[in-house]
Parts: structure tokens; C-alpha cells; sequence
């Protein structure tokens, strides 16, 4: 089984739900051996998180006070990168844009699941609230499945 070195969380604009993600990876697995990386397929420029994403990082101990968000770049992608979108629209956009030869799967297709990671944009504190809830779950069974691959 191909052991990833980089493992990339992407969403739409790198201001919620991926960076998000990676830092509940950062905290769930500290001592991972992997490069843990958030990065959208549309930014335009760099901008802060979400301060609703913020706030509900804050409520629970993260931060992402110092993120700006960052357009996925091709440089970035090595045969041993594994990126994970949000959603198969984007998974299919990384698809069209990078080449098909990418190790890319929805979040929930890499643990078995199907369906998309709702993106809270527009919505209230609660809204984000269960992004990040439902993002904890996916990243500790990513983690997991990762771990797991390590043995193999």
C-alpha cells in the first residue's frame, strides 16, 4: 500500500471547511509523520478564515487565527500526496485540473462513506458547529485508515 508523505485538505475557498480539518488532523495525530496542508480551488487571494469558522475552532481549542487561505497549486501534488476533498464536485474539479493520475477521494469515500461534507458558508454558528463536528469524525477515521495502511 502507497504510504503518503502529504495529505491535503481541499474545499472550495480555503476559508472553512479544509483548514478546518486540518487543524483537527494537527491535534488528533501530533506526532504524524505526514505534511498535514489545507488549500482551495478558488482563491483569488489570500484571505483570513471564516470568523464563524473561527469562533467554533475557538470553542473548541484549535485555532485558525493565523490562516490565510491558499490556492492548490500542481507543485504541490507528488505521487505520495493524498488530497482529500469535501465534496465529488471538487474532487472532480482536482481531477480536470491536475490530471487524472492524483491520489484524490472525497473525505467520506476514503473512510467508506458517501455523500458530501456540507459547506456552512451563509449559515449560522450552528451551522459550522456541525461542520466541525462531522469534520472531527471523518478526520479521526482518515486518521485511522491511514495508520492502518502503515501496517499493511
Amino acid at each position: 500500500m502507497l504510504k503518503y508523505d502529504r495529505l491535503v485538505f481541499v474545499c472550495t475557498g480555503n476559508t472553512s471547511r479544509s483548514p478546518m480539518a486540518a487543524a483537527i488532523c494537527e491535534r488528533l495525530d501530533p506526532n504524524h509523520e505526514i505534511e498535514i496542508m489545507s488549500r482551495g480551488l478558488v482563491v483569488l487571494f489570500p484571505e483570513p478564515a471564516n470568523p464563524k469558522a473561527c469562533v467554533v475552532m475557538k470553542n473548541n481549542e484549535l485555532s485558525l487565527d493565523n490562516h490565510m487561505s491558499e490556492l492548490l497549486k500542481q507543485e504541490e501534488i507528488t505521487e505520495n500526496t493524498l488530497l482529500l476533498t469535501m465534496s465529488e464536485k471538487q474532487k472532480n474539479t482536482v481531477l480536470e485540473t491536475y490530471g487524472d493520475d492524483v491520489h484524490v477521494y472525497t473525505i467520506k469515500e476514503f473512510v467508506g462513506m458517501d455523500g458530501d461534507v456540507v459547506d456552512p458558508y451563509g449559515g449560522s454558528l450552528i451551522d459550522y458547529e456541525q461542520c466541525f463536528s462531522e469534520l472531527s469524525n471523518l478526520v479521526k477515521k482518515t486518521i485511522y485508515r491511514l495508520n492502518e495502511e502503515d501496517v499493511k
